[in-house]
């Protein structure tokens, strides 16, 4: 019987037989990523795809765009907005809660009424 020493061993074996040559390398490169003269190539045709003017347009909409800095008071307003949504979330949530608690107390109470009724009429 094999050891799992072996066994891992004869399957690396195995498994490094299927490779196909230059395995190890074409990964590694591929880990890397292009080299500096492609990254090149691609810029240059990726900036062949623009309209003249692009930068100049997206600079124009990002300045027209209003300010993305909340105020203090928007601040406070959604602060005040969550706060009231968890409030009512949670009375709901109670209220719901406590009727079903309720509505089990009250059926349970009516088996433990019609049992003792038979009980009583049974005498």
């Amino acid at each position: 019987m094999k050891t799992e020493d072996q066994a891992w061993r004869s399957l690396q074996a195995h498994a490094s037989a299927q490779l196909r040559a230059g395995f190890a390398d074409r990964v590694l490169c591929s880990a890397r990523g292009p080299d500096e003269t492609a990254w090149r190539e691609l810029q240059s045709h990726a900036s062949a795809q623009l309209r003249p003017g692009f930068a100049d347009r997206v600079l124009r909409a990002v300045r027209a765009f209003p300010s993305s800095v909340p105020s203090l008071l928007d601040q406070f307003a959604l602060s005040a907005a969550t706060a009231a949504f968890c409030v009512i979330t949670v009375a709901v949530v109670h209220s719901r809660s406590l009727r079903l608690e309720d509505e089990r107390n009250l059926a349970t109470w009516q088996r433990m009424a019609a049992q003792v009724e038979g009980m009583d009429s049974a005498r």
